[in-house]
């Protein structure tokens, strides 16, 4: 089986061949590494571009699309494609913050610069974080049952589906927004002096 037909496998190629460059580099250039700063701050960046990449693609490219099929097509798609995006949507989210608050701490503790920018844009992320987990995911989490009931069972969607769909999209939109001072503060926090 080639590992590049399965994501999860091919997250292991791209960690293996990171290990591998990685040392490469430090062996030629031979340069020391701040392991635990540099194994906290890819850990962040990979698990933040999962969960903005998908806040994006949410909003510029999937509420519009939704909205565009007919009610047969919705109960096909949705419990197809929204638990998994979702679920690397929401621990993509959980990680990045984990991963930032750990980082923050440890460069801070060393007499880093741009604290307060840095924080600033974590305290952005964590109201974006509290978001996916009390409101979107919530929401979500009945459209899914609600279109796979009524894929399974031909029964009409429940009247308050749309509330459900219309809160999930608002809390979207709001961390779609946020997300934009947040990623500034978080590229910038070093260039502040």
């Amino acid at each position: 089986m080639n590992p590049l037909d399965n994501p999860n496998q091919t997250i292991g190629l791209g960690v293996g061949l990171t290990i591998v460059l990685a040392g490469a580099f430090m062996a030629v250039a031979g340069t020391g590494m701040d392991y635990v700063g540099m194994l906290l701050r890819w850990t962040h960046l990979l698990a933040g571009i999962t969960w903005i990449g998908l806040l994006y693609f949410f909003n510029l490219i999937n509420a519009g699309f939704l909205k565009s099929l007919d009610g047969p097509v919705k109960n096909v798609v949705i419990p197809k494609l929204m638990p998994s995006a979702l679920n690397w949507f929401r621990h993509g989210a959980t990680v990045t913050v984990l991963a930032g608050i750990a980082l923050y701490f440890y460069m801070y503790s060393k007499g880093g610069t741009g604290a307060v920018a840095l924080g600033i844009g974590g305290l952005l992320g964590i109201i974006m974080l509290v978001n996916v987990h009390a409101i979107i995911w919530p929401n979500q989490q009945k459209i899914i049952a609600a279109v796979s009931k009524t894929a399974k069972d031909g029964t009409p969607a429940p009247a308050e589906m749309a509330g459900w769909g219309r809160t999930a999209l608002l809390a979207s939109r709001v961390n779609f927004m946020l997300s934009i001072p947040m990623l500034f503060f978080m590229g910038a926090g070093s260039h502040f002096k």
